[in-house]
């Protein structure tokens, strides 16, 4: 079936969405970068009303003529199950396959569940508040996340590459590392995220990572959200 789609994948580098090592290699799509800082081109919105970012129009020639597809995480699940590679194999891959589906599905979920509220809150914290919600952030790392990085060697599960789990939480992990500057985020997070043994490793790894960092743009990220949220953010100075 892979050989016979094709499809565009629009995009937004700088903001880093699950796009850094989140696909497989050699798809057959062409991929459109869509400035997010400028009204979305009216022959974008034709094929994608919604103008949401990113998004895939996916062809099947004589099946399906062309669907869109929303959502960073759907889009890369929806490449990973279409196009099965290291990342995330196909379940009939091997007896284990989907059990390490379930584990990464697990990884991503407990993140997203018990840890994505963290950054907004210490961000709008007043200023002696943020050092108790970086505590409470850190202190969740460690009770959530630390145990399911036993194994991870270094990457999700002992793999030697990405994984889907780094590919989808990845960019949430360099948002947290950038943001801990002291102005919005105090910096002792990244001391407290760095002295638990499995997340530092796992951390590290996955922030060295090329295929990870090439379209993160830290300043530019990073001015463009105090930007957009800066009416609800409580600076530190």
């Amino acid at each position: 079936m892979a050989a016979a789609t094709n499809g565009t994948v629009s995009s937004a580098h700088g903001q880093n969405g699950t796009s850094g090592g989140a696909t497989p290699p050699k798809l057959p799509f062409e991929e459109t970068i869509i400035d997010l800082d400028t009204p979305r081109p009216h022959w974008y919105l034709d094929i994608n009303p919604g103008g949401l970012v990113p998004s895939i129009k996916y062809t099947v020639p004589g099946l399906v003529d062309s669907e869109i597809i929303y959502e960073s995480a759907i889009v890369a699940q929806f490449l990973c199950d279409a196009f099965p590679s290291h990342l995330l194999p196909s379940s009939h891959e091997d007896p284990l396959a989907p059990l390490g589906r379930a584990r990464i599905n697990f990884f991503v979920d407990t993140w997203s569940s018990k840890l994505s509220a963290f950054q907004m809150a210490a961000m709008k914290a007043p200023v002696d508040e943020k050092q108790a919600k970086v505590d409470e952030w850190a202190a969740a790392v460690e009770k959530e996340i630390e145990p399911l990085l036993a194994d991870a060697g270094p990457f999700f599960g002992g793999s030697k590459e990405l994984t889907f789990a780094e590919a989808i939480v990845a960019p949430f992990l360099l948002r947290w590392y950038a943001f801990a500057n002291d102005k919005y985020v105090p910096a002792s997070l990244v001391r407290k995220l760095d002295a638990l043994p499995n997340c530092s490793k796992w951390s590290k790894a996955v922030r060295e990572k090329e295929s990870v960092t090439k379209i993160w743009d830290r300043e530019n990220y990073v001015e463009a959200f105090a930007k957009k949220y800066g009416n609800v953010l409580v600076a530190m100075r």
